[in-house]
């Protein structure tokens, strides 16, 4: 369960009632992370999906990820690998998201067609406030931005054609603008280095014996 406390937030506790009918909707949603403020929808809703890369003007070859409460949650959409589980064991909730088999029932949209998916567990109490209130439901994790766009770390930077166009705006005050580490587990490979980067790469190295394929270096 996260540690947000409604009872000392209740207008933020409103804005996310607001932001949960809003997903169950099928609309898009702006809600804070600990790397950057994300667009949520349904995640699991090829629709919801579809509104996303139409908002953000994003090519549909670039695959969304999808954000969740917890590892267990994580399970009901992905397929992970005893080594997977291991490493968001070790580093979830965090700035980090985690590449895994997918399962099939996910819209192919969101993966492009592939055969894996990115998790999300941000160590956001208002992120995982969300997650929860929407729960099975997976929610995209994607930065609310227009491609091409810087990413938004305060709600007051939300391009207007988008805030006016989502359901609801989650705004917790300023996020800290690093980037998540994109890492996948299994295949020993960093797709991006981010946050907790070189922490990352230890734990692979260690795990498999051998040093990670490091895309971006």
């Amino acid at each position: 369960m996260t540690d947000f406390d409604e009872t000392a937030a209740p207008e933020l506790a409103a804005a996310l009632d607001e932001a949960a009918a809003a997903i169950d909707r099928g609309e898009a949603v702006v809600y804070p992370t600990e790397t950057v403020y994300g667009l949520g929808a349904d995640a699991a809703d090829a629709a919801a999906v579809e509104r996303v890369f139409e908002l953000k003007g994003r090519d549909r070859s670039k695959p969304l990820s999808l954000g969740v409460p917890s590892i267990e949650a994580a399970r009901r959409y992905t397929r992970p690998s005893e080594r997977a589980i291991r490493f968001m064991r070790a580093f979830l909730p965090g700035p980090v998201t985690v590449v895994v088999e997918r399962e099939p029932a996910l819209p192919d949209p969101l993966t492009a067609g592939g055969d894996r998916v990115g998790v999300r567990i941000p160590d956001h109490e208002v992120a995982l406030a969300l997650f929860e209130r929407v729960a099975p439901t997976p929610v995209t994790a994607t930065s609310a931005n227009v491609s091409g766009s810087p990413s938004v770390t305060d709600v007051a930077s939300l391009d207007p054609a988008l805030r006016e166009s989502v359901g609801a705006v989650v705004d917790a005050g300023p996020t800290p603008g690093t980037e998540s580490t994109v890492v996948d587990p299994e295949r020993n490979v960093v797709h991006r280095r981010g946050a907790m980067a070189d922490a990352i790469v230890a734990w692979l190295a260690e795990e498999t014996g051998r040093d990670p394929v490091v895309e971006d270096d």
